[in-house]
């Protein structure tokens, strides 16, 4: 089995606090910058699984960035530098406590709260007559709230953010705004690669000057969901399922092993062929999502490559 990265321990050059997410570790610095390490842990259904998968956090990281750079002439972003391909480093922003998921078609949560009889997701009206799949007449914002760890984000409207002051209405119309800038670029993007890019989430924070940036990471398969563009229509005229790029592969293959992240199940075993699988279907999504070849970094000694990387970036 490829080694893969699980987890880390590092002491930092000026290294004030560390906080470990589902899947990526970031620690904080003084000199108010963040260094984000993107590990090969997977999490489904709000479970991190057992087993790494190999270059997951290679991928991600790779993808994130590049998005980044690609968009970053529209909407200023946190991100200064990837010293590392498992690592990015920007600035430590104040975020904000919603997150703006923008949709494009009626998949996923918006799918299951339309057929369940609802016709407003987060404030906004959904016309009627709608088909799983189906495109909007134009991308929708529905926000959800940053949930605490463990807990899942919520619904929640612009009146209601408003309202509750939660973010001012200035900074609100703001986040629109570069919400939907990033997935007018991002659907350009997708579509050179003939993918249609179907939904997604930004997070934003606040720099220590106050300048909004989208932070964290965007377009990336863990963040959104893509069809293939080819044959979308005829699919669609068929009533047939659409050819998704995502990490749903993974979902689909833990629900056939009756394990929905609910109280009581076990967790199937990812058998080496499983976790290898999982691993060629990611080098496929950064392929097709980049249009480049996958260029697999050194693994043997991967928290001391990280870790060499990150110091003389720092120290540099």
């Amino acid at each position: 089995m490829t080694k893969t990265l699980m987890s880390t321990n590092f002491q930092l050059p000026g290294q004030v606090d560390v906080y470990k997410g589902k899947v990526r570790e970031v620690y904080t610095l003084s000199s108010n910058q963040i260094v984000i390490v993107a590990t090969d842990r997977l999490s489904a259904f709000d479970v991190v699984l057992p087993q790494g998968i190999p270059y997951k956090g290679q991928i991600l990281n790779e993808i994130a960035s590049e998005m980044l750079k690609a968009t970053e002439d529209l909407v200023p972003n946190w991100l200064e530098s990837t010293p590392d391909p498992n690592v990015s480093v920007g600035v430590k922003c104040e975020p904000f406590k919603v997150e703006m998921v923008v949709r494009n078609y009626l998949v996923g949560h918006a799918a299951r709260e339309y057929t369940a009889g609802k016709r407003e997701l987060c404030g906004v009206k959904l016309k009627e007559g709608l088909q799983l799949n189906d495109k909007f007449d134009s991308p929708i914002i529905t926000p959800t709230t940053k949930a605490e760890q463990g807990n899942h984000d919520q619904d929640i409207s612009k009146a209601e953010i408003l309202s509750q002051g939660i973010v001012s209405k200035e900074d609100y119309e703001v986040l629109e705004e570069y919400a939907l800038k990033l997935f007018q670029r991002g659907t350009e993007l997708a579509e050179d690669r003939d993918l249609l890019l179907v939904d997604t989430k930004y997070e934003f924070g606040k720099t220590p000057e106050g300048k909004i940036v989208v932070i964290d990471e965007i377009h990336t398969p863990d963040s959104s969901r893509y069809f293939y563009k080819e044959g979308y229509q005829e699919r669609q005229a068929r009533g047939e399922k659409q050819k998704q790029l995502s990490k749903e592969f993974v979902r689909e293959w833990l629900m056939a092993n009756d394990f929905q992240g609910q109280e009581g199940q076990k967790i199937p075993e990812l058998t080496p062929e499983v976790v290898n699988s999982i691993s060629e279907r990611y080098i496929e999504l950064y392929e097709k999502i980049t249009g480049k070849s996958f260029q697999k970094a050194e693994v043997e000694a991967i928290d001391d490559r990280i870790l060499s990387n990150i110091k003389r970036y720092l120290n540099a």
